[in-house]
């Protein structure tokens, strides 16, 4: 039996931030320890088949039990209140381990058209297996009620949506799952538990990206699935013993020691965005900013409400003069990191349509509402006045063009 950690049932989540794990070793480290082994030795060959076929709980082979990476799943577990979570080493194969263990030939997805550009050409390479996914509004519930299908399994959200932050309605959309005898996934890369648990909305699993605010410096790719422990155990985990997208213990490592600082991490950033975006929206060069936090986003009381009052740290917004205002306002940065990950402590930005996006048609990206003068910026912790600074220096240009 994997022992637990010795903690009070009723420690609070930023407890549970720091302290959730495995117990310690017997040589008492105060920093959880890091396996890097890829086998693990059994007392005798009768244990090693009662192991090997799950008559015994143990770890047994690190491409899908190792100690860090249960670290890892455990405390970002009780983040996200399930109770399982399965790592894995991408964002995007938590998604291919999630339709893989769920969903067969046959079966159907609704999705909406604004998620991360490669999860859009993911599910659209599924239809080859069979897998049929009909995209629909982010925003609009009747289309999501209107999807669905006699052999819908699966409703795969992203809120806020990555670039527009658009915020769907999780606790709507659980209900039409739940109706129509689907699930509800919820890719919670943009909030992370520390703003936002869909679980209490009732979304059926979570799907995150640990590249992001998870690890928090951009050190390490990794991701997870969190949902019932039953379901992880039971439909994931044989999947991820066969596929082996297996998410490695020094990445596990590095996204928990990310955990303890998650929460005041996010919350600075969300309050430096904030800012950010109401400068951006007074600023002539620009068209439009969208930030959950602002009060002329269309879903800014729907946001509040889901991710604790806070509009999380990313902006993205319209510089004037299409393609080539916006390249002028990147090129002209020293400061922001032109890149298109996220969920750093150094600012990022990016162009969505050319990057993140890219590989969409041009009609994908304007169903979606990504123009070609559109900008992303995921605030880091940077002084908000040297970002506002950054970031005149290409607009200012505009203004006067």
């Amino acid at each position: 039996m994997i022992r637990k950690t010795d903690l009070p049932a009723d420690a609070r989540r930023d407890t549970l931030a720091v302290r959730e794990g495995l117990p310690r070793t017997e040589w008492g480290e105060n920093s959880e320890a890091l396996f890097i082994t890829s086998s693990f030795v059994h007392p005798d060959a009768e244990t090693a088949a009662r192991r090997f076929a799950n008559e015994e709980e143990a770890f047994v082979y690190s491409r899908f039990s190792n100690p860090t990476v249960t670290m890892m799943e455990r405390r970002l577990a009780a983040l996200e209140g399930t109770s399982g979570c399965i790592g894995t080493a991408s964002g995007m194969s938590a998604i291919l381990l999630l339709v893989l263990g769920l969903l067969k030939g046959g079966d159907h997805v609704v999705c909406s058209r604004s998620v991360f550009g490669s999860t859009i050409k993911l599910f659209q390479d599924f239809a080859k297996f069979g897998i049929e996914t009909t995209f629909v509004s982010q925003t609009e519930v009747a289309q999501w009620r209107d999807a669905m299908r006699p052999n819908t399994k699966l409703l795969f959200a992203e809120t806020p949506s990555n670039p527009l932050t658009e915020t769907c309605d999780i606790r709507a959309l659980a209900e039409i799952a739940h109706a129509g005898g689907a699930k509800l996934a919820v890719d919670n890369c943009f909030c992370t538990p520390a703003l936002q648990r869909p679980v209490e909305f009732g979304a059926d699993f979570v799907v995150h990206s640990g590249t992001k605010f998870l690890d928090g410096q951009g050190r390490v790719v990794a991701g997870a699935v969190c949902g019932p422990a039953e379901a992880i155990d039971g439909q994931l985990v044989p999947v991820m013993r066969s596929a082996g997208m297996a998410l490695s213990p020094f990445n596990a490592w590095v996204v928990l020691k990310g955990l303890e600082t998650l929460s005041i991490r996010l919350k600075a950033q969300s309050e430096r965005a904030l800012a950010l975006a109401r400068w951006l929206e007074a600023h002539p060069a620009v068209e439009r900013v969208y930030h959950p936090g602002l009060e002329s986003h269309p879903q800014h009381a729907l946001a509040m409400a889901q991710q604790d009052g806070c509009g999380g740290a990313v902006v993205s917004f319209i510089a004037r003069g299409e393609r080539a205002g916006a390249f002028a306002v990147i090129d002209a940065t020293r400061i922001c990191s032109i890149t298109s990950n996220l969920g750093d402590t150094k600012t990022t930005i990016t162009h969505p349509a050319s990057t993140s996006h890219g590989r969409l048609s041009e009609d994908q990206r304007q169903a979606a509402g990504i123009t070609q003068g559109m900008i992303r910026v995921a605030v880091g912790l940077e002084d908000i006045e040297d970002l506002k600074a950054d970031l005149a220096r290409g607009l200012d240009q505009l203004k006067l063009a």
